[in-house]
């Protein structure tokens, strides 16, 4: 990977209509955060995306504890597994840190994310909701952003409700774009 060769800047209004239903759908949600939308280019073509979207936990003293969730960040197929993600990863982190969030909580794998400072939640005493207890929860990953942000916090964090889409409605959003496969790699988290 050439990183002279690399842009990473905010995203483009002409480039929405590139991006995934998910991402579309949440761009008009208020808990999306358009200061932390970046694209990232490679001799000027567009290779990848990640996002930020606000949400809470809700402590199990009764707060709600101002976190951010992240993603789907994306790099193109052909890229992948060449080290792009991490930059941009990196590179999105630094910024959220830069505009004072204290910690970004996602499910993610730790095989990946773990070079990113990221560990699992559940070390920072919190839990994902809806999950019963005992469940394996090694997808639920958190890295705090202000160190010592998390300290002394239990709770529950909570999915913001612009990632739930309707099925049918994605499907729809999805004739819009050339056909393509559905596959289920081996590097998803949820094998539905």
């Amino acid at each position: 990977m050439n990183k002279n060769d690399i842009t990473i800047r905010l995203e483009r209004e002409n480039e929405h209509s590139l991006e995934h239903y998910v991402i579309n759908q949440l761009r008009g949600d208020p808990a999306f955060v358009s200061e932390l939308d970046f694209v990232m280019l490679k001799g000027g073509e567009l290779i990848g995306q990640n996002i930020f979207v606000r949400t809470i936990i809700k402590a199990d003293d009764g707060r709600d504890i101002d976190v951010l969730t992240m993603g789907p960040i994306c790099i193109r197929n052909d890229l992948k597994r060449q080290g792009y993600g991490r930059v941009l990863l990196d590179y999105s982190l630094e910024k959220a840190a830069g505009m004072g969030f204290g910690a970004v909580l996602f499910e993610g794998n730790i095989g990946f994310y773990g070079g990113s400072s990221f560990d699992y939640a559940r070390n920072f005493g919190i839990r994902y909701h809806d999950l019963p207890e005992g469940a394996d929860d090694s997808f639920f990953l958190c890295r705090e952003l202000k160190a010592g942000y998390l300290d002394g916090i239990t709770g529950v964090y909570q999915t913001p409700q612009g990632y739930y889409v309707d099925e049918a409605e994605a499907e729809e959003f999805d004739k819009l774009f050339p056909p393509k496969e559905k596959q289920k790699l081996d590097s998803q988290i949820f094998q539905s």
